[in-house]
């Protein structure tokens, strides 16, 4: 079993940055694929960011490709969300999430909140 818990939200104004930190429980969680998505009010879920187990693959949605970057420590069992450039469209609740199987995440965080100011 995971759990994760994400930290590092909160109100910034546009062109500023934040970096999101999802912290893990649980030994297998350098193992798995981790993922950063947002949902805003109103909105689908969207996928922002993935990072495979080793960090060495990336990927991100044309939304924020060039202003965010994901990362991982395994040593410290925590993924980041390093976004620079903010814009309000970026407000929203971040979720982590880790272990994509079957078309579907296993194990979410709680959420946190970034709201972006213009």
């Amino acid at each position: 079993q995971v759990q994760l818990v994400e930290s590092g939200g909160g109100l910034v104004q546009a062109g500023g940055s934040l970096r999101l930190s999802c912290a893990a429980s649980g030994r297998t969680f350098s193992s798995y694929v981790v993922g950063w998505l947002r949902q805003a009010p109103g909105t689908e879920r969207e996928l922002v960011a993935r990072i495979s187990w080793s960090g060495a693959s990336t990927a991100y949605a044309d939304s924020v490709k060039g202003r965010f970057t994901i990362s991982r420590d395994n040593a410290k069992n925590t993924v980041y969300l390093q976004m620079n450039r903010l814009k309000p469209e970026d407000t929203a609740v971040y979720y982590c999430a880790a272990q994509y199987t079957g078309s579907k995440w296993n194990y979410w965080g709680q959420g946190t909140q970034v709201t972006v100011s213009s």
